[in-house]
């Protein structure tokens, strides 16, 4: 493993990221705001599911934001690789980042194993079902967030 990690720090991009400041602060913000527009579009959507905003319509809720939550943990996911790959095999040691991995897992496989079983709009999901997953995503979600701040105070 140690091999791996090594060989994703020697890669171009995190030598050059390691050097720019300014690449590293972009890569940074779009961090931010990739969990930004997932956790902002997460946590009203699963609100919903638990039956806040009962008169909004859940497929035109699921339609607007569903797309937004996938984008942000894309960015997200993307720029965190980016910037782990700068010190993979220091940053690979710390509890709280090998806790976010596991939290930013299982809220992308729920989501995924939901969407596939219920189509996009979820119209076919029940009550209970949402309301379980919703749990779910927020556990996840304000626990992967709350991990990542969590990381700067790990250590030393």
């Amino acid at each position: 493993m140690d091999a791996v990690l090594a060989g994703l720090e020697g890669t171009a991009i995190a030598q050059t990221l390691r050097v720019s400041r300014w690449g590293y602060a972009a890569v940074n913000a779009a961090h931010i705001l990739g969990i930004a527009l997932l956790v902002g579009a997460s946590v009203p959507l699963h609100l919903r599911f638990l039956g806040v905003w009962r008169s909004v319509s859940r497929p035109a809720l699921v339609r607007v934001l569903a797309p937004i939550a996938a984008t942000g943990l894309g960015l997200a996911v993307t720029a965190g690789i980016l910037l782990f790959s700068v010190r993979a095999r220091e940053y690979s040691g710390i509890g709280f980042l090998q806790a976010k991995f596991v939290l930013v897992a299982v809220g992308t496989l729920s989501a995924l194993a939901l969407h596939r079983a219920h189509g996009f709009l979820l119209e076919n999901a029940s009550d209970s079902r949402l309301a379980g997953h919703a749990v779910v995503a927020l556990v996840c979600w304000i626990g992967a967030l709350v991990c990542g701040r969590l990381i700067a105070f790990a250590g030393d």
